[in-house]
């Protein structure tokens, strides 16, 4: 790793313009630059080397972000591994700028501190890679969420993700009042002032945003149900079985959610992808789901939730399992008064019972 980095400022320090390394002390010795943006590239790979080193952040940071030593600590160890994995790695300001916005995917007044204390420009960003063309018809629009909350999967076909606000399709709608709650909270926090802090989290919260403090990132909140498949309920056989499975699959993972709709109960209703992993195949070939062909008539789901049901995987192990629309339909009507019995036979023979929307 040092190697990369020496190569690097070897690179850099060939410039012949006079110019010191911002927050670093003169000396008749030091490299010339071309510019104070080249002295901070600089500047940043000595620091990474130090960093690898003595696991030391350097103090002058501090004055231009308002995060933790510990959260500091995580930026350099982050930004040291995404310049080793990057071929080749960053010669000019500008590459080191967006290779660290990269890495620290935070957003705003943070980023450009951190990129201030080093004198470099704020760069452009380009994450969005695929675009309509490539989507499959029906798509509406793609998120690409941070890493899943285990605790945030709800049963075995919803979950609750969260989209960094960096992202360019966030950003231009994130409400102004948002933004300032933000930067009010971080004040707060900053003089551990935590009861108007947790005031403001709610406000966030509230407006369908949180912040993830450890990484200082803004995200946008959305409930996800997916598509073409029902899961056991959490109080029917199998419910607790198959959440086990979904959680198994997304916990700690980012995905790629193709989304088609929003669903009466105010969810998107989407393809869900993780590492390249089509997670509704995987539950239905697993037994985890039935395929809602109510909702869907695509054949490979059909096939895979025939496959699993014929090979007694999952909850088809069990004699007689009760398909969860069929079930929420005599939940409800057990309220009513009616005999169970009759309404399993009447929800099987009947296509035209109403059934909700996922």
């Amino acid at each position: 790793m040092g190697n990369i980095i020496l190569r690097c400022l070897k690179a850099v320090c060939d410039d012949t313009t006079p110019a010191s390394p911002p927050h670093q002390p003169s000396a008749a010795s030091r490299p010339q630059f071309a510019s104070p943006a080249a002295a901070g590239l600089a500047a940043l790979g000595h620091h990474l080397l130090n960093f690898e080193t003595t696991s030391q952040v350097p103090e002058g940071l501090s004055q231009y972000v308002s995060v933790s030593k510990k959260t500091q600590a995580k930026w350099y160890a982050k930004i040291l591994a995404t310049w080793k994995e990057s071929n080749p790695p960053p010669r000019t300001p500008e590459e080191a700028a967006s290779l660290v916005a990269r890495a620290l995917q935070v957003q705003g007044d943070v980023l450009a501190g951190f990129l201030q204390f080093y004198s470099l420009p704020f760069p452009q960003i380009q994450t969005q890679v695929s675009g309509p063309s490539s989507w499959p018809e029906g798509v509406q629009f793609e998120l690409h969420t941070l890493p899943v909350d285990a605790k945030l999967v709800g049963d075995g076909d919803g979950m609750t993700v969260h989209v960094n606000t960096a992202d360019p399709r966030e950003s231009s709608v994130v409400p102004i009042e948002v933004h300032e709650a933000v930067i009010e909270r971080r004040q707060a926090r900053a003089v551990k002032d935590y009861t108007r802090a947790d005031a403001l989290q709610k406000l966030i919260k509230d407006a369908g945003y949180r912040v993830h403090d450890k990484e200082e990132i803004l995200a946008r909140e959305y409930r996800i149900r997916l598509r073409g498949i029902d899961a056991p309920e959490m109080n029917m056989e199998y419910g607790q079985e198959s959440k086990d499975a979904l959680t198994k699959l997304i916990q700690g993972k980012p995905l790629t959610i193709h989304v088609y709709e929003e669903d009466g109960y105010g969810r998107l209703v989407g393809d869900v992808y993780c590492n390249g992993v089509f997670v509704q195949e995987k539950l239905l070939r697993k037994g985890c789901a039935w395929h809602y062909e109510k909702f869907d008539n695509r054949p490979s789901f059909a096939q895979w939730h025939r496959e699993a049901q014929n090979a007694g995987r999952g909850l088809w192990a069990y004699p007689n399992p009760v398909a969860p629309w069929t079930f929420k339909w005599e939940e409800r009507n057990k309220k009513n008064g009616h005999k169970p019995y009759q309404n399993r036979r009447n929800a099987q023979r009947d296509q035209r019972v109403p059934i909700p929307a996922y």
